[in-house]
């Protein structure tokens, strides 16, 4: 299978997530605000309204480098762990969509709170993912003795995660200090 399919795969299911995550809110307000609730309570704690831009980058950059990493290591196992990933952020992403909008607020804004960091941000957990399941490729399919596959693998993959840690950088950069000046625009 070619990188560029898994690639687009990761970043489909994502998309897919998403879809389902508007429509649970369409079907289901009520447990969709429950859903919001209990994110914002668990977000709450870390992320407050005065958080000052530095802490909520560096909130966010480690955050999501963590889960980069968990896929990055997850996709070892067939690329289940990356996929579940994006499709349950995609999935949270779709709720928050679906939840803001029913709350009244422009679609428009909502799309501006989350592309112009999430075009770093959803390909970077794609990435992660997909050097993940390279490693269980050259596991598979390499040349050589078991271990030098796996070695071979794993450093294909470290050179992967390095890439999405450095696009999750640019990210969380974005969605710190950039993100809220382009909401505040519209």
């Amino acid at each position: 299978m070619k990188k560029s399919s898994i690639f687009y795969g990761f970043l489909g299911l994502f998309l897919v997530g998403c879809l389902f995550g508007m429509l649970f809110a369409w079907v289901s307000p009520e447990s969709a605000e429950a859903m919001f609730s209990n994110l914002r309570s668990f977000f709450g704690g870390t992320i407050g309204e005065n958080t000052n831009k530095f802490s909520l980058f560096t909130f966010i950059f480690f955050n999501n480098s963590r889960v980069a990493i968990i896929s990055a290591i997850g996709g070892v196992l067939f690329g289940i762990v990356p996929a579940g990933i994006l499709f349950f952020n995609g999935f949270i992403v779709g709720i928050v969509l679906g939840y803001f909008h029913s709350q009244g607020e422009s679609f428009l804004q909502l799309l501006l709170a989350i592309i112009p960091h999430g075009i770093f941000e959803i390909p970077a957990f794609a990435v992660a993912g997909l050097g993940g399941v390279e490693w269980y490729f050259e596991i598979v399919r390499g040349q050589g003795t078991l271990r030098e596959r796996f070695l071979n693998g794993f450093v294909k993959s470290m050179r992967m995660l390095m890439l999405a840690i450095i696009m999750l950088l640019l990210a969380a950069l974005v969605e710190a200090y950039i993100t809220p000046t382009v909401v505040s625009l519209v």
